[in-house]
């Protein structure tokens, strides 16, 4: 049956009513032509697949900036989807802008001013005030979680073009200028990379001269773990997907959102070939005919300089597709980045099965970090003794450490694996910044607790802070001053961690909430928080959940002082 037939079936009216009948209407949402013609050329030839549909909603709001229903259903109707569907995952990632029926549309500029840690230590918030002040119509400001740009505090997005160390005066005279566009940094394009040596390695493997396990091998000598903070082993990880059987796939997780993070951005934007390599190498031991590269939205310099490289790269090799994230923390837990790149909201899946097993499209998939990605290429051809002939403290390696806060010279730093963070302050960063004195400092980004300065002699490695309650993760190192409240700065975390949470499971969506209001009271009740805590690192799906509690945890524990205070 044509939709022709079915408009008149519904439109049928019996001739023996002895009544006049009102005129029938078509039941459900009904597309509008204009917005649906709209649609259609925006999308042009590009195929009506299910897991395209973040990538076209980005379409919509790239070209309208903002997605209003009309467009919704419209797109749900080009893509053969319910428009429930499409309505719950454009509502799920904050980067998407819905206009719902009767509701003005949004102004034509948005101004995105992070309030994470780092800048809100730098002035984020009186910032954030004076500019939804004085903004002035056609503007839109508001707040934004971490952006990645923590070393250059406060930071501010407008458009997609990020304003570092920003004030009124520079936010506004850009917005004034219509400078909405990323600006690109310079870097190593690819024939310099190539100059330099580059893709021998890969070739050497296609070719056969260098075997599979013999690159294994040097992953394995090395001790190479995942670089995005679980630290799982890579050539193990590896191995594991080779195991299963195929077809098998590949995904890259750039979605680098972990307040205190930005070592990824820095190595996409300086020399984004050497992890191009390192993915296509390890594409090529698991025999994944297909990579998805996933980067996060508010990494726009970083997403452009890939597509522009990625079409200098020769035929052949897996199908690489660029996706792009949408706002959205959770979607750096490895299941949320597949249920994305499949064109759903990010709620992480139940384990098992794992990722490995059962991933991307229900198929094996190979899911690395950038960063760990970007050393292959040096590990392999230097050997392990170099990768291990780093390192401090009986640590072995190196360590990409974003380092921010009250620092002379914040930035990310490459140290020897298991420095302090008292001889990175000192040789790395200048020392503090002048009027500070070094008080507390957070080891492990967001999620890896806060620590107070007398703890300085801690090698920062895997497996060295877990005692204290605390992890290294991404090695984000955000150092805090005398002149910083560390309950406040729990506070700050928790409430990230509140506005991030993709609310699927009750312990995180309900316990970092509560936790937020228990930690705004001027009196905190222990007891009270030191359960909720427990039941959310029990009971909770993933790690944001299961880690929310590390800073809350770290006050009460290292900082009686304050925590009296506050119980006074």
């Amino acid at each position: 049956m044509t939709t022709h037939d079915v408009h008149k079936v519904r439109n049928f009216e019996h001739p023996g009513a002895g009544r006049k009948r009102a005129k029938a209407t078509p039941k459900g949402r009904q597309v509008d032509l204009v917005a649906a013609h709209e649609v259609e050329q925006l999308l042009g030839n590009r195929p009506r697949q299910r897991d395209m549909l973040i990538e076209f909603l980005h379409l919509i709001q790239d070209r309208y900036r903002q997605i209003s229903a009309a467009h919704l259903a419209a797109l749900a109707d080009e893509l053969k989807l319910s428009f429930a569907e499409v309505f719950e995952t454009a509502t799920f990632y904050a980067h998407f802008d819905v206009v719902k029926e009767g509701e003005p549309d949004i102004a034509p500029l948005t101004i995105r001013v992070c309030d994470s840690l780092t800048c809100a230590m730098l002035g984020a918030e009186p910032l954030l005030q004076e500019l939804q002040s004085t903004a002035g119509p056609g503007i839109r400001v508001v707040r934004a979680p971490c952006v990645g740009r923590c070393d250059t505090a406060p930071a501010v997005e407008v458009g997609h073009n990020f304003i570092d160390h920003a004030t009124v005066d520079n936010v506004l005279a850009t917005a004034k200028a219509g400078d909405t566009h990323a600006h690109l940094p310079a870097y190593v394009d690819y024939d310099a990379y190539v100059s330099g040596g580059g893709y021998k390695l890969l070739d050497r493997l296609r070719s056969g001269e260098l075997a599979k396990e013999g690159l294994l091998k040097s992953l394995d000598d090395a001790s190479l773990r995942g670089l995005g903070g679980a630290g799982f082993p890579t050539g193990r990880k590896w191995r594991a997907v080779l195991g299963e059987p195929g077809p098998r796939l590949m995904a890259i997780n750039g979605d680098e959102g972990e307040p205190g993070t930005f070592k990824d951005r820095y190595y996409l934007e300086t020399d984004p070939h050497r992890f191009l390599e390192g993915m296509l190498i390890g594409a090529h031991v698991v025999e994944a005919p297909e990579v998805y590269i996933y980067i996060r939205d508010e990494y726009p310099a970083s997403r452009e300089i890939l597509e522009r490289e990625i079409a200098k790269l020769p035929a052949g090799g897996p199908k690489l597709h660029m996706r792009r994230g949408a706002g959205a923390y959770i979607c750096g837990e490895e299941s949320s980045l597949l249920e994305s790149i499949e064109g759903k909201r990010g709620l992480p899946r139940h384990k098992p099965p794992y990722p490995f097993q059962v991933g991307l499209f229900g198929l094996p998939t190979l899911i690395n970090n950038v960063e760990t990605l970007w050393w292959v290429r040096d590990i392999v051809e230097k050997g392990a003794d170099w990768w291990k002939s780093h390192g401090r403290h009986e640590r072995q390696g190196l360590r990409s450490f974003s380092v921010s806060g009250r620092v002379k010279n914040p930035g990310m730093k490459l140290a020897p694996a298991g420095i302090t963070v008292r001889e990175l302050i000192e040789e790395y960063c200048g020392g503090m910044a002048d009027g500070h004195v070094f008080r507390a400092y957070l080891p492990g980004g967001a999620s890896g607790g806060i620590l107070p300065a007398d703890m300085d002699d801690i090698p920062l490695d895997f497996g060295t802070l877990e005692k204290y309650g605390c992890f290294i993760g991404s090695a984000a190192i955000v150092i805090l001053s005398q002149q910083d409240s560390v309950r406040l700065a729990a506070l700050n975390l928790m409430r990230f961690f509140e506005d991030e949470s993709c609310g699927q499971c009750t312990p995180c969506r309900v316990g970092t909430q509560k936790a937020a209001q228990l930690m705004e009271r001027p009196v905190w009740n222990r007891a009270l928080l030191d359960e909720l805590s427990q039941a959310m690192r029990d009971a909770s799906i993933c790690g944001l959940g299961q880690a929310a509690s590390n800073p809350l945890t770290s006050v009460i524990k290292y900082f009686p002082d304050e925590f009296k205070e506050a119980a006074e």
